[in-house]
């Protein structure tokens, strides 16, 4: 009996649709012991720098200069009228006046909702028209480049300045999926997952917590680091997981101009300044959900995250990368990740890279056979270019288009939930078509065997309905607006995506 045949007695419960979402693993609290992975994952950190992705640096003596500011963003305009929303499954008021940006108090004094806990289905709600409320602050806090996991990233050793740093970070430990983690190793796989740099990680911990220079921080911040009070989201990994969710949610809706409000921890609204930098945007988001507006105020200005990074850091625009993804640049080619004479189904249009506030970096292609849900597969996985694969772990592999062996430059393609058994090691050298490995469920929250594809550049989540297209094999990924829907485009023929296998999504090579 072969492998996949013994595999396949043990079975796996079939669910009818074929989603993922950002990986959910459990986790447990440890305080003491070690891990050799940190030893493993320092060598890989200490890479040396190529000279061409050194950031630049003042002078000394230099006088430190302002960032030039960015071109005002034309931000969707604030309603004028009210409107009537009728209530959906699964929403709160919470929920609705954050979609229709007004705050909380507004909504329920409009409406005289004795109790906003008791509302139901269908209930007919006025939105009210926002109150006006003055600017949040045009100081830039940190360039992109400092946001996402990008070529200045390299510069910072984690393991290094977290045991410098002698913080309570340094003496952490807990147990993810069964699995010992230091504090060090959690801060760069949350950066690694999430393309987040860790700097603004290690700067917000410490803005919150004081967990990276002070080895006994304030009783209430050790279940809770970041000051973010769900159940859901105890210890170091899930409010990490929570926080880079949360910046690149922020960075790449500002790039798209997809949002003119912050929404304040108070169910209060904030506008943002048009101003500002993606970096900042997303800064300012992130702290938008832990503070009122005058903490908030505080946080992003000159004396809050800012003033902490700088501390750890020094100047955040002397690590400047710009731009990150320079124009005119163009995908490289590559193809259908399955093999040819083989049809698979397209199950999900552009969505989120990793977790769901990246931007929709990333498209779903489904085997075929084998029924719907997390069965079994004996199809393979294939590479869409040539490269190097510097990533295998946990049903993710990351692969390196340009051979440098580094994740944050240049293109990189991340294949998700890859099988456990005969995935490609990492430090193979493949070639387009060689195989990765089997589509499965795992390395996240997934009830479809499928394989989840998407592009980074320079550690930014390149869209898949985005300006720079997302071709393989002449396909042209196109998205309708709405998650997970959209079609694949060649000479004429049009894939459509569909989350169970029709005629209308399937396709071959």
């Amino acid at each position: 009996m072969n492998r996949r045949a013994v595999k396949l007695l043990f079975g796996l419960v079939a669910i009818l649709l074929v989603r993922c979402v950002q990986p959910a693993p459990q986790s447990e609290l440890w305080r003491v012991g070690s891990s050799n992975r940190s030893q493993e994952a320092s060598s890989v950190a200490a890479t040396p720098l190529p000279a061409t992705f050194l950031p630049p640096t003042r002078s000394p003596g230099k006088m430190i200069q302002t960032p030039t500011p960015d071109a005002a963003r034309l931000l969707p305009t604030p309603r004028l009228q009210e409107e009537q929303y009728i209530l959906q499954p699964g929403d709160t008021l919470g929920k609705v006046a954050n979609r229709f940006q007004v705050s909380l108090d507004q909504l329920i004094q409009a409406n005289e909702i004795a109790n906003p806990d008791l509302v139901s289905v269908g209930q007919v709600v006025m939105i009210p028209v926002p109150s006006p409320q003055p600017p949040g602050p045009s100081f830039k806090i940190i360039p992109d480049s400092e946001l996402v996991y990008s070529p200045a990233s390299i510069t910072l050793d984690v393991f290094m300045f977290v045991k410098s740093a002698g913080g309570y970070l340094s003496t952490y430990r807990e147990v993810i999926d069964e699995q010992t983690y230091t504090g060090a190793e959690i801060v760069l796989k949350v950066a690694r997952d999430y393309s987040v740099n860790p700097r603004i990680l290690l700067a917000v911990l410490e803005y919150q917590s004081k967990w990276v220079t002070e080895l006994q921080p304030a009783e209430e911040t050790l279940e809770y680091p970041l000051r973010y009070y769900d159940f859901d989201r105890s210890y170091l990994y899930r409010q990490l997981n929570w926080a880079a969710n949360q910046l690149n949610r922020g960075y790449y809706l500002w790039k798209v101009n997809a949002f003119s409000h912050y929404s304040m921890s108070d169910g209060g609204m904030t506008p943002a300044d048009p101003t500002i930098n993606a970096g900042t945007a997303g800064v300012q988001w992130l702290m938008g959900l832990l503070y009122d507006r005058q903490g908030w105020d505080l946080a992003v200005g000159e004396n809050g995250v800012f003033a902490t990074f700088s501390q750890l850091f020094g100047y955040p625009f002397d690590l400047r990368l710009e731009p990150l993804v320079p124009d005119g640049i163009t995908q490289p080619e590559m193809q259908l990740p399955f093999e040819v004479g083989k049809i698979w189904s397209f199950t999900g249009g552009p969505h989120a890279g990793w977790g769901d506030g990246s931007a929709w970096a990333a498209i779903d292609f489904a085997p075929p056979g084998g029924g719907y849900g997390c069965v079994l597969s004996d199809e393979w996985v294939t590479a869409v270019a040539d490269g190097v694969i510097i990533r295998s772990e946990l049903g993710v592999v990351i692969q390196d288009l340009d051979g440098d062996g580094l994740e944050q430059t240049g293109w990189t393609v991340l294949y998700l939930h890859i099988d456990s058994s005969e995935r490609i090691p990492a430090g193979s050298v493949v070639k387009a078509g060689d195989r990765i490995g089997y589509p499965s469920c795992e390395g996240g929250v997934s009830n479809g065997t499928h394989v989840h594809l998407a592009r980074r550049y320079n550690g930014e989540w390149i869209s898949a309905d985005g300006t720079l297209p997302f071709v393989l094999d002449g396909w042209v990924s196109q998205g309708t607006g709405v998650e997970y829907n959209g079609t694949l485009n060649r000479d004429g023929a049009v894939v459509e995506a569909w989350d169970r296998l029709v005629p209308q999504n399937q396709i071959s090579r």
